[in-house]
């Protein structure tokens, strides 16, 4: 499995990778909690949203395909959670249909809550691609230790990150291994193998852990990582931090007045 698959593009050169990894992240926090707010009538406001977080995109030059394609996954999910509530919203009818025995309405009220928590979903799944794929992982990592998010938090992440990808190495061998026995036979012996195999890869990671932590102690861990890397808070720092808050308090401006 590719170690890169969140931090694909995080390598690269531009205004928006060279920030602080602290300002990156208050000012998506800043920007998801500006997109949850605002309500579902102000389209205007909506516009101007995405028009900002594209403008961001072009200047991180990360590839616009790259941020559709992995924007789009979470469409499904919000799709199947949010489906039936234009059926089950009351207000006003848009349409009547008639499916087998039953006849549903979809209403003015339900499909704008609809379209609302997907336009929400999207600009803050967008923000956050933007995040990942504009600083590394580790960076990330520090930058939520400096702005005092738990350490045990911070520490789970980040071992979370390391070894999911030595995790499901693991599984493909265990399945290379077991297609090749010729794997088979009556759906309850096959049940019985999957379940083998997952009892094994829980003893193995748990004895692999152990030896994680007995190796940290001998190499002098006291419950602190350290980096070499030290995040510094620029100017340019706070002029993107001003210039970003500008914007959303204009948006709030014209929310309020329209």
């Amino acid at each position: 499995m590719k170690h890169s698959f969140l931090d694909q593009y995080s390598d690269r050169d531009s205004f928006i990778h060279r920030l602080d990894p602290r300002t990156k992240l208050i000012t998506a926090l800043v920007f998801i909690l500006a997109v949850i707010t605002t309500p579902p009538t102000r389209w205007q406001v909506f516009v101007l949203y995405l028009f900002l977080i594209a403008t961001l995109i072009l200047l991180s030059r990360v590839p616009i395909l790259y941020v559709l394609k992995r924007s789009l996954v979470i469409i499904p999910f919000v799709v199947l959670v949010t489906i039936s509530i234009p059926f089950v919203k009351e207000g006003e009818v848009v349409g009547s249909y008639n499916i087998w025995l039953w006849q549903v309405s979809v209403t003015y009220s339900g499909l704008q809550v609809f379209w609302n928590i997907l336009g929400k979903a999207w600009l803050s799944v967008l923000s956050l691609i933007l995040l990942t794929s504009t600083t590394k992982f580790t960076s990330l990592l520090k930058g939520l230790e400096q702005l005092r998010m738990p350490r045990v938090m911070v520490m789970l992440l980040s071992f979370m990150y390391r070894y999911i990808f030595v995790l499901v190495d693991e599984v493909m061998r265990m399945k290379q291994a077991r297609d090749s026995r010729n794997f088979g036979g009556r759906r309850l012996w096959q049940i019985r193998t999957i379940g083998n195999m997952i009892g094994t890869l829980f003893i193995r990671s748990y004895e692999r852990g152990e030896r994680v932590y007995v190796a940290m102690l001998a190499r002098g861990f006291d419950g602190q990582i350290r980096t070499l890397n030290q995040l510094n808070f620029r100017q340019t720092d706070a002029y993107f931090g001003i210039s970003f808050s500008l914007v959303l308090i204009l948006a709030s401006l014209i929310n309020l007045l329209y």
